[in-house]
């Protein structure tokens, strides 16, 4: 099974968060499709996990969320 290793920080997630109720609230409200899209940054955030970032190798967390997630 694949397991996902976590490369989202909390500031990022946040960031997610925000930004993916803003996106799917303004679909709503204007009655667009393209508020279905919020859902994508909300679901990265409650994942910890944002596929574009593997193949950049990028990671957003702080070092003590590494050692956090190392504990655990």
């Amino acid at each position: 099974m694949l397991k996902l290793q976590p490369n989202v920080g909390r500031k990022d997630r946040l960031i997610r968060i925000i930004a993916g109720v803003a996106i799917a609230g303004a679909g709503l409200y204007f009655k667009q499709w393209w508020g279905i899209l919020g859902l994508i940054p909300i679901a990265t955030a409650v994942l910890r996990w944002c596929p574009a970032y593997v193949p950049l190798n990028m990671d957003t967390r702080e070092p003590d969320e590494k050692q956090e997630e190392g504990a655990g």
